[in-house]
């Protein structure tokens, strides 16, 4: 983050400081220094974990429903923290505003508007997180960049990633989730994006919207706020989705169109999966053509991988130096399609961080040919947020499973897990194939009984379920005893008043 004053903080968010002796208010135009003392600067980063304090950060004491950020605020000092952003007066420095998250929000646009860097957004029903990841790492080649941690994604989240940046920052890659309408408009105007990226407009969290339409409504809220082409606004948009495809309309913004399809300007072509399921494919951009073999596990990443391409030739990257860093690029954040290789050949693939109709059909797609000639196994929980087409969707899953030919079906869990169980055995052919467990520790009792040296294990649901659980602990070979236990789920962005679920 850019140096900041207690009072030039105090200014910028219409709070006023407290507790730091001598110090004068804003609105005395006061300077941020104590009498005959040095002022009191903010050097950065911004926490919502006391546990995360370093010298010269900034401690947001966020309210949540177990515990408060506030009951904190010493200990983040103690622990070198500068300063505390506060609803009330705590046992330590701090500047005392109305919401901390809305207050977060305006230190976040403004420092985002003195930076200058290029701001990169992106949204989708599925993969953003891993198109997040592979436009990080191939902007990074670029030049300096930040992007979002894992997915936070949202009102908190968002100011968070932001004020990480530098003055050294050329390009700042920022995911944006939705849970209704207006939300993705309102994080762009915190962070007002020159190079907006739709993936696609899928499922999930469909019982929230209330269909695919309003979800494409939404999702479309990035485009929409996207400089004129004039001003160098860039809508990256998926050739092969219509609903994003048809966003066109909807920005001033120069388009381009990535995909498949033969009118994108950043295309695949002779797409193909290796024996272990990694994809290949020949990228074509308007200034050249070049092959690409991903370390990435899926068809469905030569998707994601072209997104990030459209991005990296705004950048000015070759169709040459895209290549080779897609070719090179690995999952930087957790539990999305991530392989481990026990010692004795079993493959644990930890896709647990989420889940919903899309992408767990991508993520089955994947096992099945990662399994090729090996037993698999897909451990399946719930999928949240579906609304009316809950069962439906459980359903439809269970019988993919079948006809992908999966070897075995563990779904964990509630009624909508069932439900998996049932669409499986309604599907036919499988018998004793799919069974139903109650939680994820009965699963990891199943799982180390019946796994065998060749095995390949997906373990995949929506972030409440906390299957995690059950890939760590196959992963780890952990005790049968307790072998989940020791896992807590956690959701993103979460701090120790305030959890950030991201969507």
């Amino acid at each position: 983050m850019i140096p900041l004053t207690v009072t030039e903080l105090a200014t910028l968010v219409g709070g006023r400081p407290h507790g730091i002796s001598g110090l004068s208010p804003p609105d005395a135009g006061g300077t941020g220094r104590s009498e005959g003392r040095a002022p009191v600067i903010i050097t950065g980063p911004v926490i919502i974990d006391s546990r995360q304090a370093v010298p010269g950060c900034l401690f947001a004491a966020l309210p949540g429903e177990h515990t408060d950020g506030h009951d904190f605020a010493a200990a983040a000092v103690t622990a070198g923290a500068a300063a505390v952003l506060a609803t009330r007066p705590v046992d330590a420095p701090a500047v005392l505003v109305d919401d901390v998250t809305a207050a977060l929000g305006a230190l976040a646009q403004h420092v985002v508007g003195t930076l200058g860097a290029t701001v990169v957004a992106l949204t989708g029903s599925s993969g953003k997180t891993s198109t997040k990841d592979l436009i990080a790492q191939l902007l990074q080649r670029a030049g300096p960049t930040v992007w979002t941690p894992d997915s936070f994604n949202n009102e908190i989240g968002l100011p968070l990633t932001a004020l990480r940046a530098e003055p050294s920052t050329r390009y700042l890659v920022l995911e944006m989730g939705a849970r209704g309408l207006g939300h993705i408009r309102a994080l762009t105007a915190l962070t007002p994006p020159r190079i907006g990226v739709v993936l696609n407009v899928g499922t999930a969290h469909i019982g929230e919207f209330g269909g695919r339409e309003a979800i494409a409504q939404a999702k479309g809220e990035l485009v929409e706020a996207l400089p004129t082409a004039a001003e160098g606004g860039v809508a990256v948009l998926n050739a092969d989705d219509p609903l994003v495809r048809a966003m066109a309309s909807r920005t001033r913004a120069r388009v381009v169109l990535f995909g498949e399809a033969e009118d994108a300007g950043i295309r695949a072509g002779r797409v193909r999966l290796s024996e272990d399921g990694r994809p290949s494919f020949r990228l074509y951009t308007p200034t050249g053509h070049a092959d690409v073999i991903m370390r990435l596990y899926g068809e469905h990443h030569v998707s994601n991988a072209l997104a990030a391409a459209a991005v990296a030739h705004e950048a000015g990257m070759s169709a040459e130096a895209i290549a080779e860093a897609l070719s090179g690029a690995g999952t930087l954040s957790r539990w999305r399609m991530e392989v481990t290789e026990r010692a004795d050949g079993v493959t644990i693939v930890n896709d647990a961080y989420n889940a919903n109709p899309d992408s767990m059909r991508a993520a089955l797609r994947a096992l099945a040919s990662m399994g090729r000639g090996r037993r698999t196994w897909a451990v399946l929980g719930t999928m949240a947020e579906l609304g009316d087409d809950s069962y439906a969707e459980h359903d439809a899953v269970g019988r993919l499973a079948v006809r992908l030919n999966v070897s075995k079906l563990v779904s964990v869990g509630g009624p909508e897990a069932a439900r998996l169980d049932m669409g499986a055995k309604n599907e036919g052919s499988w018998g004793e194939e799919s069974v139903h467990v109650s939680d994820a520790q009965a699963a990891v009792d199943l799982l180390q009984d019946e796994l065998r040296p060749g095995d390949v294990v997906l373990v995949k649901a929506s972030r409440s379920e906390g299957l995690e659980q059950v890939a760590m602990a196959l992963a780890d070979a952990a005790p049968r005893a307790g072998a989940a236990e020791s896992v807590r789920p956690g959701g993103a962005a979460r701090g120790e008043g305030e959890g950030a679920a991201a969507r």
